[in-house]
């Protein structure tokens, strides 16, 4: 294994999030163990990500239309993957984001269900999503659902399909300092401005049921959703999974890759800068304000949002709890995903019926 320290630390924090998000543990294990440095982790990723882009595009001029869309939503992720905290070097990143976009778009139609390219109108641009219905549904109820510091809507058709299958389409969108958002819009802790503009947007779409929209949050993204939530009365239920309930008090326990990508994407010059932006995104005093049903996860094992997060903020919301600690979980309980996926997306069912 490289003694780089930021491998074993990229390792060792995200290792079940790859194997559990569509990267297979084979490819997994042997990028990771291909690496002497993180200067080369863009590279091995995309590299790896263009095997199965090449599978896909094959499968396409064949005419294998559901093989293409497994084969390119796959690279995709891995292409996500590539990008997702390499901000060190911009030029790469860039590559690798671009390729991600291409992959699940060129996905999109060929999945079970299809989905399509939205763009929100935000502050004189536009915020990218994507926008996926069940079967079998003319007006479904919808989750909005929120990414994190790293993760983008190209990750998330492993999160997307439970709620599919449960009749409820999902919508999810890349707001501020996220994917394609983060080159034009900085990190702002008053998330409820972007997930505003995301809600006027479900308000405008006729084949969308606006009386029944659901919140959905991970990590970074736990946070921004209850944070809506708070503000934002047409959100009916919320989801908040990992999220920390003071960005700035978990600063120094981050990994270095992590606040890193924090101060680019805060469109900050410095660490100071950026810890004092990390201080805005916080529930301090807003956390009451939440009346609306919420489920609340986190593992007790993580080593980036601290756990007792999850339990302040299911205590001091106002409406209804559902908060589930996995003993042995780790950030967002993603080494356990089994425990929660099915279960939260059965509530939110309940909740949006």
């Amino acid at each position: 294994m490289s003694s780089d320290p930021r491998i074993k630390a990229a390792i060792s924090h995200w290792g079940p999030r790859f194997v559990a998000n569509g990267v297979t543990l084979t490819d997994f294990e042997e990028v990771t163990a291909s690496l002497a440095s993180y200067d080369d982790w863009c590279r091995a990723w995309s590299a790896r990500a263009a095997i199965h882009e090449k599978m896909g595009r094959e499968a396409l001029a064949a005419k294998h239309l559901l093989t293409a869309g497994e084969c390119l939503q796959r690279a995709g992720v891995y292409y996500h993957f590539a990008s997702f905290l390499f901000v060190q070097d911009q030029a790469q990143m860039k590559a690798a984001h671009e390729k991600q976009i291409e992959c699940r778009q060129l996905a999109l139609p060929h999945l079970r269900p299809p989905g399509e390219r939205v763009e929100i109108p935000y502050e004189g641009k536009t915020l990218a999503g994507i926008l996926r219905k069940p079967q079998g549904s003319d007006k479904p109820p919808v989750m909005v659902m929120a990414v994190g510091l790293d993760s983008t809507k190209e990750e998330t058709d492993v999160f997307e399909s439970p709620f599919l299958a449960r009749g409820i389409a999902t919508l999810v969108f890349e707001g501020p300092g996220q994917g394609e958002a983060q080159y034009d819009f900085a990190i702002r802790g008053d998330y409820e401005v972007p997930a505003g503009a995301v809600l006027d947007f479900v308000d405008k779409r006729r084949d969308l049921d606006a009386r029944r929209i659901g919140m959905w949050g991970i990590s970074l993204g736990g946070y921004y959703a209850p944070r809506a939530a708070a503000f934002d009365k047409r959100i009916k239920a919320c989801i908040a999974l990992g999220g920390p309930f003071n960005w700035g008090e978990a600063w120094d326990g981050l990994p270095e890759l992590t606040r890193e990508a924090f101060r680019v994407r805060s469109h900050c010059k410095t660490e100071s800068e950026a810890r004092k932006n990390a201080a805005t995104l916080s529930l301090e005093g807003i956390a009451q304000k939440i009346t609306c049903p919420i489920f609340v996860l986190n593992g007790r094992l993580d080593r980036i949002v601290p756990a007792k997060d999850a339990e302040r903020l299911a205590r001091e919301v106002r409406g209804p709890v559902e908060l589930m600690m996995v003993d042995d979980g780790s950030h967002v309980a993603t080494n356990r995903g089994w425990r929660w996926r099915s279960p939260s997306a059965d509530w939110m069912a309940g909740q949006l019926k």
